[in-house]
């Protein structure tokens, strides 16, 4: 187990240093008080910012209220079904890097674990050389993704621009444009608040979900030349909506 846990701290060295550009804050889900206590200190020496629980309710719970760039999780040993808890995670979070980190090593559960979403599957103890290149591919196909994103939108003859952050020709705050690019993205889909809050305001509470109002509205002067409306889904999020097509 000291041999573990040494080749875990030299992991997450390697960790930090490649992937500090994606990752600022780590939840660490896991029963094992020693494994996720040296995964923290690890991380939060080489600059994160690393939280710990020991059960999945109240990783679901932090995951809510406040904003993490990535989730290491453990299937078992954490109060629920730890499958549950992946498909939760990934409901409320589709983009978070999701690494399981478990004692389970059957075939069966690394299928279903991919299969609801999961970036990797490493089971203890593992490789460190295998999981660090695991781990940076994730990254570089995340990131490679992003950038090939649609950013550019034709809302019913009116242009809207995400790189230039611009509505019609007119200018757009950086936020105003973050905003409505989430919602493009989504048409006609409800985008959870607490995704929004969590991408752009990094935290989730009331303070930032009154914020989140304010933009709505800015959001709903523009959209309004262009026919689309912003349609609130209590308690869940908003919808961008196309006026034309409505029945």
């Amino acid at each position: 187990m000291r041999i573990f846990y040494l080749h875990m701290s030299f992991f997450l060295c390697t960790f930090a240093t490649n992937l500090s550009i994606m990752t600022s804050r780590i939840l660490v889900i896991d029963s094992d008080i020693s494994l996720s206590t040296v995964l923290c200190d690890y991380l939060d020496s080489r600059g994160y910012k690393a939280q710990r629980v020991s059960d999945g309710k109240t990783g679901l719970n932090v995951l809510s209220s406040e904003h993490f760039d990535g989730v290491l999780t453990e299937l078992q040993g954490i109060g629920m079904n730890g499958y549950e808890l992946l498909k939760e995670i990934r409901n409320r979070l589709p983009d978070i890097p999701l690494i399981i980190l478990t004692t389970r090593t059957d075939r069966e559960d690394q299928m279903r674990a991919f299969q609801l979403g999961c970036d990797d599957y490493q089971t203890k103890p593992f490789s460190m050389d295998i999981l660090i290149c695991r781990i940076e591919a994730i990254m570089r196909r995340i990131k490679a993704f992003e950038e090939n994103k649609q950013r550019v939108f034709e809302l019913n003859g009116k242009v809207f621009d995400a790189t230039h952050q611009t509505f019609d020709g007119k200018h757009m705050s950086s936020r105003e444009s973050d905003l409505l690019l989430m919602l493009c993205r989504q048409e006609g889909e409800v985008v959870d608040k607490h995704k929004i809050l969590s991408a752009l305001w990094k935290e989730d509470n009331a303070f930032t979900a009154r914020s989140l109002g304010v933009y709505i509205n800015h959001l709903r002067a523009f959209l309004k030349t262009a026919d689309y409306e912003i349609i609130a889904a209590r308690y869940k999020g908003y919808k961008l909506v196309n006026q034309n097509l409505k029945s």
